[in-house]
């Protein structure tokens, strides 16, 4: 088994494609070795001690540097880490099962409330650009976006994996994906993280 690796804009994160399915729908993103207990492969990264984030997408495994890691020492220990767990075909989720690509609690919560009924039309073409032209862009980076809501001509979005911390996030934001909602939504003015 061959896992290439690939920069992103991230300075901080590489991306690692294992040349199969990693996440079989969704995505899933661990910031913190407390969400990594749900996955054995996410903790054992975590448990390198130099890792800061891991993220699953549905090709790639990004996993992000802890500030003063060195990615000529880490490197190897990640594919290595990577190698073992899928020649073992070993789960993603402790409990076996791939039902972890459901969005957690915590991530929920962020949330800015329920959109407006009346704005339905418009929040519908707004999730619709994201899924078909903003999320394949990111997911190239090592990344996810996440919908979070739309208001007062707002709309709320949250960066996951290489696109969280990435220093061209707010760029990425700003000038890519507010011009595009700008361009085929009328009714949005801004775009903000959320």
């Amino acid at each position: 088994m061959f896992i290439e690796t690939e920069t992103t804009p991230n300075p901080a994160t590489l991306k690692f494609l294992p040349g199969r399915a990693v996440m079989p729908a969704g995505t899933r993103d661990f910031a913190t070795p407390e969400d990594a207990a749900t996955s054995p492969l996410a903790q054992a990264l975590f448990d390198t001690g130099e890792v800061s984030g891991v993220f699953f997408g549905s090709d790639f495994i990004s996993v992000t540097a802890a500030p003063g890691a060195d990615w000529s020492q880490l490197k190897p220990q990640v594919v290595s880490i990577l190698l073992d767990h899928f020649v073992a075909q070993a789960p993603l989720f402790a409990d076996g099962s791939a039902a972890g690509f459901a969005v957690p609690p915590a991530e929920e919560e962020e949330a800015i409330g329920d959109d407006d009924p009346a704005d339905a039309e418009i929040v519908e073409q707004i999730k619709d650009l994201i899924e078909t032209r903003v999320r394949p862009a990111v997911a190239g980076d090592g990344g996810d976006i996440r919908y979070r809501g739309f208001r007062d001509g707002i709309v709320y979005l949250t960066m996951q994996g290489a696109c969280s911390g990435c220093p061209s996030s707010a760029a990425t934001l700003k000038q890519g994906i507010e011009g595009l909602l700008k361009h085929y939504v009328p009714e949005v003015s801004e775009v903000r993280a959320a």
